[in-house]
């Protein structure tokens, strides 16, 4: 079935790339409802945006959605990711700025907010996703993006930094029964000191912070206080950004998504052309065995990371 969250749960912090201070709220919303966002900041004007592919205004850094009175939310896919691996299909999330607050820089803080504070909530419609019937892929550069059908979704990813404190990594995972909590929901977004250096000489990154909200590389070294959570959890957090972007379908997806060394804006071209190729995709409606093999089915409290 359908779910919604129980309660109003509010997630309160500052902009990974605003570096303002921002609060989203994420509040139950109906049957067929879907994700969206509500700018509360703004008095005039529509301020829904669609938490949608079509809606994506592409950028490499993150990904920000805009309605067609170019309003704009930013910096949404640790949340989504969140919504997704906890189950959750229907929402209303307000915020009172233009962009998510980053948090702890992981979806972990949001999944415990969502499962703590109330929970889920089973509404009395069946849920709905798209099936991946033929394999899409799309590139750019050394970058490639895949899309394939499966009979749940699962998610490969690979990447390969010149740091030796990341590498080489790889990681395969079928995101059914709490794995998303289990596995990936605690990994933080990273990036090299190098970037880091020119993102704020330009004007971005002036929330990140070290070991608060982000992991930070430069060669073979961690500057991140406390080091990693995971050995390998840049991968980890790409696989998280990944199905944050894909929960972005408007309906959970079910396929196998490869991203090699993919980010915000390739996952999003995956999806136009996904939805774009004639008798690529299809809606179904969800049968009990189907809907048990759906992101968040199965999770339970103790299957989440205690770090956030």
């Amino acid at each position: 079935m359908q779910n919604t969250v129980k309660q109003a749960i509010s997630f309160a912090g500052k902009g990974l790339h605003s570096g303002k201070p921002a609060t989203a709220t994420v509040l139950p919303a109906p049957v067929g409802h879907g994700i969206w966002f509500k700018r509360t900041d703004v008095q005039v004007g529509d301020r829904m945006i669609p938490a949608r592919w079509d809606a994506v205004n592409r950028s490499p850094l993150c990904t920000k959605l805009e309605n067609k009175s170019g309003l704009q939310v930013s910096t949404v896919e640790h949340l989504m990711a969140a919504l997704a691996g906890c189950g959750i299909h229907n929402a209303l999330v307000e915020i009172d700025g233009p962009e998510v607050p980053v948090l702890d820089g992981s979806a972990a803080p949001f999944v415990r907010g969502i499962m703590g504070q109330g929970g889920v909530q089973m509404q009395a419609a069946p849920v709905m996703a798209f099936e991946v019937l033929k394999e899409v892929t799309v590139r750019d550069g050394d970058a490639s993006a895949t899309i394939a059908p499966s009979d749940t979704l699962r998610i490969d990813f690979e990447i390969d930094f010149a740091d030796a404190a990341i590498g080489h990594q790889e990681k395969s995972l079928v995101m059914n029964n709490g794995s998303f909590a289990r596995e990936l929901c605690d990994s933080r977004t990273f990036c090299r000191q190098a970037d880091v250096d020119a993102m704020q000489a330009n004007g971005l990154a002036l929330g990140g912070a070290a070991g608060e909200n982000a992991v930070v590389f430069d060669g073979d070294l961690v500057l991140s206080p406390g080091g990693l959570r995971h050995a390998d959890e840049p991968v980890r957090h790409k696989m998280l950004d990944a199905l944050g972007d894909l929960a972005l379908a408007g309906a959970p997806l079910i396929g196998h998504y490869t991203g090699i060394r993919a980010g915000h804006s390739l996952t999003n071209t995956l999806l136009r052309a996904l939805f774009d190729t004639p008798g690529a995709v299809r809606m179904v409606q969800c049968d009990g065995a189907m809907a048990s093999r759906l992101p968040g089915h199965g999770l339970v409290w103790d299957e989440i990371p205690a770090v956030a």
